[in-house]
């Protein structure tokens, strides 16, 4: 069941700042259209998590790519597309698995980055705004839309500011 109502960007490829609740679930925001083509930016649990949420949402996991990024090492055996796991400090491995990763995903398909402040924990503000306007230009090249997740009260106020002047729209939850 959704935690809220979708969220719908302005139009078709737009990047969209969601500021969720602490245990909110950035896919369960999604419209069902985005479970079509999905690429999620996974930093918040296993992608077991990822392909319960996407089953209990009733669609089809095997139209879903994650890219773990965690200290942990990763087992998934299952129907999602998984690519290697990433630290969470190593912004340039993460770069190399979504440049990857985002070749699988369509025109008119989409994007998720769990979440963003986690990130915001391993990297100092200037770093974490480059990588994520990478992340943002390279998705609207490849014509998807994107949904980047921040939890409220986590990330630094400065820091979100800087982050949803490189974005289309930006929502609170």
């Amino acid at each position: 069941m959704p935690d809220g109502p979708p969220i719908h960007p302005p139009e078709s490829g737009s990047q969209v700042l969601a500021a969720l609740p602490p245990h909110g679930r950035a896919l369960a925001h999604l419209p069902e259209s985005a479970f079509e083509n999905l690429l999620v930016v996974q930093t918040n649990g296993a992608p077991g998590r990822t392909e319960s949420a996407v089953r209990e949402r009733g669609y089809d996991p095997r139209r879903v790519g994650v890219i773990p990024v965690t200290g942990s090492d990763v087992s998934y055996d299952g129907p999602l597309w998984v690519a290697d796991r990433v630290r969470p400090s190593d912004l340039t491995g993460l770069s190399i698995q979504f440049s990857n990763a985002l070749s699988y995903v369509d025109s008119g398909g989409w994007v998720v980055f769990d979440d963003l402040s986690t990130l915001s924990m391993y990297t100092d503000a200037e770093q974490l705004y480059r990588f994520v306007s990478t992340l943002v230009n390279a998705t609207r090249e490849a014509d998807a839309t994107g949904l980047y997740r921040v939890t409220n009260g986590v990330m630094d106020d400065g820091v979100a500011a800087s982050i949803r002047g490189t974005m289309d729209a930006a929502v609170e939850r």
